[in-house]
């Protein structure tokens, strides 16, 4: 078992997509590194910062590559830092979770996500963990892409700000304890809404 890791939180670049629900995966990110003294600095397909944590090397990415290509940042970063698919984290937004919830998984379909349909189709595989962070799905029919893109609510944010600092503890449990025990702690979290 190798000692280091690679954590894609799955976004969008651009001010206009600041703090929606789609960009929860660099919120995340930027969360995690935030915590741990890093900084991001723009490299080769994604804003990359480097942390240790418990004498493991982490590689945290957030692709700036638009979400429907964030399998070429993955790829690329996992294949030049030789990191094993199973210590690979996606963070990602979920509209079939409500905002209740977070589930981290071991693989799974990509649920029309873009993000993880493209990392599937580039990885060849769909065997790689990720968290997927419940946004619900409290928009009128046809208006799905309205409400990925859209902003938090006042009401939403404190949840998520909430959420968010639960994801950090999350990512460290992950990267120190492993993926099974991290699924057992964490997945039957419950946020008061």
């Amino acid at each position: 078992m190798s000692a280091k890791f690679l954590i894609a939180g799955l976004g969008n670049i651009g001010n206009e997509y600041h703090n929606t629900r789609h960009n929860i995966g660099f919120d995340i990110a930027d969360a995690f590194v935030q915590k741990h003294e890093g900084i991001f600095k723009s490299d080769r397909l994604a804003d990359m910062a480097g942390i240790k944590y418990k004498g493991r090397q982490v590689i945290v990415i957030k692709p700036t590559t638009y979400m429907n290509l964030s399998g070429r940042a993955v790829l690329y970063w996992m294949m030049k830092e030789k990191i094993e698919k199973e210590n690979i984290l996606v963070l990602v937004d979920e509209i079939a979770l409500p905002l209740s919830k977070l589930r981290l998984r071991p693989s799974g379909s990509d649920a029309g996500h873009n993000g993880l349909k493209n990392i599937n189709e580039l990885l060849g595989t769909d065997k790689y963990p990720r968290l997927r962070f419940g946004i619900g799905n409290n928009f009128p029919k046809g208006m799905q892409v309205d409400y990925v893109l859209g902003k938090w609510t006042g009401e939403e944010l404190p949840i998520v700000k909430n959420k968010v600092e639960k994801c950090v503890e999350l990512i460290e449990s992950f990267i120190f304890i492993g993926l099974q025990h991290t699924m057992n702690q964490y997945n039957k979290l419950e946020f008061p809404v």
